[in-house]
């Protein structure tokens, strides 16, 4: 029975795949790492001039376009039509609890160090991005496989 079961499921991953590359989907991967690009480019920028004074300025401005590509990127995930809502969701929720619990790690760190204020703020501000976009990525790329009428 396993075989048989796996076989179809082999031979739905195949259609769905060969359907996938027919269809147009937005740049939702893309744009996804370039979100990801600035917060590590910010948190980068951060640590170097962590124990001295930080300047916030330039961690703000790469947070502020984190933020916008990412409202972009879920505007893009939003409108694709026809596409595996239910599987994008089944796995985006549990990878977001992942990625909050990841996070609220990270935080934890940065608050047991010292970190205080306004660099608290925006190190926080990336780990949410952080936590939104990693998962976004995931469930993207599994739903944009899987066939969207199940």
């Amino acid at each position: 029975m396993g075989a048989i079961s796996s076989a179809r499921t082999q031979g739905g991953e195949r259609a769905g795949a060969a359907a996938a590359e027919q269809r147009q989907f937005p740049p939702v991967t893309e744009v996804a790492i370039a979100t990801l690009a600035l917060i590590v480019a910010g948190g980068i920028y951060l640590a170097a001039k962590m124990p001295g004074g930080v300047t916030l300025a330039p961690a703000i401005v790469l947070l502020g376009l984190a933020v916008l590509l990412l409202i972009a990127n879920i505007a893009m995930v939003l409108r694709i039509r026809p596409f595996a809502r239910a599987r994008f969701f089944q796995v985006a929720r549990w990878l977001l609890l992942a990625y909050v619990v990841i996070a609220g790690m990270l935080a934890y760190v940065f608050i047991y160090d010292g970190v205080r204020g306004g660099t608290l703020a925006v190190l926080c501000g990336m780990l949410v991005v952080f936590g939104v976009n990693t998962p976004l990525i995931v469930a993207f790329t599994v739903a944009r496989y899987a066939d969207p009428e199940s």
